[in-house]
């Protein structure tokens, strides 16, 4: 019996960690604030809306605690985000899109964020719907031209 116990929490445990293969992670050779200020000029320069950029070292600081260098860029674009909201207003808890941009513990500055279709797979939203391809188009894109 302990056992059943021991295994259903196992799944409880794992089922809610995202997975690491679910987050896309793009290697830049830029500072954090440097490649976040480019993705967020290239979010506003492709229409979108910033809707916050959270410095979490900085929230940390406040408190007295450190943490590595680490941001995250909250945004998003009615066109896309409104249709997945259409098929499952739960949608809502993933959307706006976020980017996190952080240093590693070797100094490497990574941009990550979860892949749309994987982000919105348990809910009603159909896998193969046009706006999730156009999300990760954006993101692929942003996200690129935040790190060149």
């Amino acid at each position: 019996m302990f056992k059943s116990f021991a295994l259903a929490g196992v799944i409880a445990v794992m089922s809610a960690i995202p997975a690491a293969a679910d987050l896309i992670k793009i290697p830049s050779q830029k500072p954090v604030a440097e490649t976040m200020d480019a993705l967020q000029a290239a979010v506003e320069g492709a229409g979108a809306t910033v809707f916050a950029r959270v410095d979490h070292a900085a929230g940390a600081q406040n408190v007295d605690l450190s943490l590595g260098d680490a941001q995250l860029l909250i945004f998003g674009n009615p066109k896309l985000g409104t249709p997945a909201m259409q098929a499952d207003m739960r949608a809502g808890l993933f959307l706006p899109l976020k980017v996190l941009a952080y240093q590693d513990g070797e100094g490497q500055v990574w941009l990550t964020y979860e892949d749309p279709a994987v982000m919105l797979s348990g809910l009603d939203v159909p896998a193969d719907a046009g706006f999730v391809t156009k999300m990760q188009g954006a993101l692929g894109k942003l996200t690129g031209a935040a790190v060149r």
